[in-house]
């Protein structure tokens, strides 16, 4: 029987599986935490809740240092991620807990930027660089930062896919009505043309939903399900929202679950497409950069928002057959959750 302590010094230690292999050695994961939003020029007190919590797996989510930049050489960029390594929390646990990320705007290197930015081949440089990524690791051979890992043995395995939603992004339609409600910063652009994720990632992400796993993490750095703001979402591109319901349903993939970030509030979210079993969300931000303000409509919003430094977690009960989404707040407490049977998802016995 493994202890909490010793199954998170053994996935430490070890390298987490390409999605190529099943991981069948190592323990199934039971508790994975997540965040997104660490401004590196600000303190950063979460990680010690973080670590406290003692995750199998943290997933970096988005917007892991602040670096916008407009010159070739990205140094503003490559100041933040310095600056993030002599963060002793964010330090400790890249140091001690096995972790993946994602990149999202402010590490990409421009605001809400997509395929339009000019220096993106040099904040992926840089990001792999933070990251340690290995020579050999197929993100250096292909165009963005989508990647994918199975971990955990037959019948407990857990499917991190983890989606770019910059490198191939098609430019966002401008609302007519800065600020208004519903309409902040951004319309729905019906134009059957633009892209979330660009043909190979979508390409991709159907092969990958047909690998053999029981549950499926979706990461995107910006919300899927949210609806009711004029924000940074996949309903800026309805049909690409519609396509990526679509990939679920004709993959036959159970499990599916979303973890987000990017809004600076954290929230919990359903929606059930037709011919489709339950889709949940879970939304963690920030871990430091919070918009106490926040204010909006949520027709599939699970409770109120949660607008104060957060964390996510997903909990992970095999025996029992059931799977907890949760937000936690600064000093590790509980504030948002909900329970999810394996049933619901559609998950086999």
């Amino acid at each position: 029987m493994f202890t909490r302590r010793t199954l998170s010094k053994l996935l430490a230690a070890l390298p987490l599986a390409p999605a190529t292999a099943l991981s069948q050695g190592r323990p199934p994961l039971s508790r994975i935490a997540f965040g997104s939003c660490a401004n590196q020029s600000m303190a950063q007190p979460i990680w010690e809740a973080i670590l406290a919590y003692r995750p199998d797996l943290f997933i970096f989510a988005r917007d892991n240092v602040y670096g916008d930049f407009s010159t070739p050489d990205g140094e503003n960029l490559k100041r933040a991620y310095d600056a993030a390594r002599t963060i002793p929390g964010y330090a400790r646990l890249r140091e001690t807990v096995s972790h993946l990320a994602i990149w999202d705007d402010h590490d990409y290197g421009l605001n809400d930027g997509g395929v339009e930015f000019t220096h993106k081949a040099r904040s992926k440089e840089l990001f792999l660089e933070f990251w340690n990524v290995p020579a050999a690791d197929v993100r250096r051979q292909r165009e963005g930062l989508y990647e994918a890992r199975i971990i955990g043995p037959e019948g407990m395995r857990v499917h991190v896919i983890l989606l770019d939603v910059r490198w191939f992004r098609s430019p966002l339609r401008i609302t007519d009505q800065r600020g208004a409600p519903g309409k902040e910063r951004y319309l729905p652009d019906p134009d059957p043309s633009k892209t979330m994720l660009g043909p190979e990632q979508w390409a991709w992400l159907a092969e990958e939903l047909r690998r053999p796993a029981e549950i499926r993490l979706i990461v995107s750095s910006t919300q899927v399900l949210a609806e009711g703001h004029g924000w940074e979402r996949w309903g800026n591109f309805p049909l690409e929202k519609q396509k990526l319901v679509d990939t679920i349903r004709t993959s036959g993939a159970k499990g599916v679950v979303f973890l987000s970030g990017d809004r600076h509030i954290g929230a919990l979210y359903r929606e059930t497409p037709a011919d489709l079993y339950p889709l949940y969300e879970a939304t963690s931000s920030g871990l430091n950069m919070v918009y106490w303000a926040a204010k909006e409509a949520g027709p599939n919003r699970l409770g109120a928002l949660y607008a104060a430094a957060n964390f996510g977690v997903v909990e992970i009960d095999w025996w029992e057959r059931r799977l907890l989404l949760a937000l936690r707040d600064e000093g590790g407490s509980v504030r948002r959750s909900v329970e999810i049977p394996f049933d619901t998802l559609g998950i086999a016995t």
